[in-house]
């Protein structure tokens, strides 16, 4: 009884913490960054670079793009873990980043929003990534 109880925690701990990512949800949320960023067909830089094939890319690196001093220096590549501690506070990760966006709020929201991007090819051409 006590190991059921055990596990019963432990799996609730587990989904509270954790959670599914969804692309459509995601979609939504971006809306909230489409004023500096683009993504799919013919996306280009705005106020933020273009964000087609984000994860897995070094940071500081689309052509044509004026990084902040910060940014340029920072060593750090795109991968998921670091996207979401990104998205949860820009300046925290990064201090010195010229990206005034303060943070997505809540974790399901940056879960969407990473699920989301994954869909976009590092070749602008806005089809799903491999």
């Amino acid at each position: 009884m006590k190991l059921l109880f055990a596990a019963t925690v432990a799996v609730a701990c587990i989904t509270s913490t954790t959670h599914a990512q969804d692309a459509v949800a995601g979609a939504t949320v971006f809306k909230k960054c489409m004023s500096c960023h683009a993504v799919g067909e013919g996306a280009k830089n705005k106020v933020g670079p273009e964000l087609n094939g984000v994860i897995g890319r070094p940071v500081a690196s689309i052509s044509g793009y004026n990084y902040s001093a910060a940014m340029k220096g920072s060593g750090l590549t795109w991968d998921e873990a670091t996207l979401i501690e990104f998205l949860k506070g820009p300046k925290a990760l990064v201090p010195g980043t010229k990206m005034a966006f303060a943070g997505l709020k809540t974790d399901a929201d940056i879960a969407n929003v990473v699920a989301y991007l994954k869909q976009f090819a590092a070749d602008s051409s806005g089809t799903p990534a491999p």
